[in-house]
């Protein structure tokens, strides 16, 4: 990217009064406390389970912990909010324990979720729906006052695969971003990271097209993250399974950095971080 287009970036997060600095890109590891995440490995249901990977992951270099009570892979089983929510306290209270330095991101699109997260300890919201599923989140996220991961998404866990139809799919998602950002900033919402959803209602043609013009992106001024770890455009392409899919992870994840990405969420910590070292040494 453009020296003075990064300089305009902005490239600092407000964790609960901890500063962070996205001038060096950042890991944040995938932390799922489901029982059908598509990448059978990341599934930590239990609490025991779930401290353990997050001591690894955090001992692996990762900034950030993104930990999800709801499966939102193509098709998913719907549960309710207060499923959720029992699933995710005792692991984000076991975590903040644990780890009191941490800062844990939570992949929910449900305001109240979110809320009682933020009260456990948890520093951030990541929402798949960018709002659209829960009508409170935004001005939620306002009253916290915590960093929203704004995730590009159409329909529903369970519908989005047939909602993957775009005339442009870069404009499409860029006037999204545009429409939302200008909702929270109204709202007063200071840290917004955007975050294109691969994955999320595009098929693989539409999660390329994205991918070559990520650096596009970078008019809005915002932070960028990346969630293409394991996911069906890395495996599908080379006709292996997710199990497989950590080579081309790692491939993509560095074209991701080239074109601006700020944040890499993944489920393997370690190899990403080697990947910012190693791509920074060449900048």
């Amino acid at each position: 990217m453009a020296k003075d287009t990064f300089f305009r970036k902005k490239i600092t997060l407000n964790a609960d009064g901890k500063l962070i600095s996205l001038a060096t890109p950042k890991v944040m590891g995938i932390i799922n406390i489901t029982p059908d995440s598509f990448y059978a490995t990341s599934r930590k249901p239990s609490v025991d389970e779930a401290l353990q990977q997050a001591g690894k992951m955090l001992a692996d270099g990762a900034a950030f912990l993104d930990i999800g009570a709801y499966s939102s892979r193509p098709g998913a089983v719907d549960i309710s909010a207060a499923e959720e929510t029992d699933r995710l306290l005792p692991i984000v209270e076991a975590i903040v324990t644990a780890f009191p330095d941490a800062v844990l991101s939570i992949d929910t699109f449900r305001a109240p979720v979110a809320e009682a997260a933020v009260k456990a300890g948890a520093h951030m919201i990541n929402d798949i729906s960018g709002g659209t599923l829960d009508a409170d989140m935004f001005a939620t996220v306002a009253r916290l006052q915590v960093p929203y991961i704004l995730m590009h998404m159409k329909g529903t866990p369970q519908n989005m695969v047939q909602m993957a139809q775009y005339d442009d799919v870069f404009n499409e998602v860029l006037d999204y971003f545009v429409n939302k950002y200008q909702q929270l900033k109204q709202l007063g919402v200071h840290d917004v990271i955007i975050d294109p959803g691969f994955g999320f209602a595009k098929n693989q043609q539409h999660n390329y097209a994205l991918m070559k013009r990520l650096q596009d992106f970078d008019v809005l001024e915002l932070p960028l993250l990346t969630g293409i770890s394991r996911k069906k455009m890395v495996y599908g392409l080379l006709g292996s399974t997710a199990a497989d899919a950590l080579n081309g992870t790692t491939v993509l994840n560095t074209i991701a950095l080239s074109k601006g990405a700020n944040i890499l969420r993944v489920h393997d910590v370690k190899e990403a971080v080697e990947a910012v070292r190693v791509w920074g040494m060449c900048q």
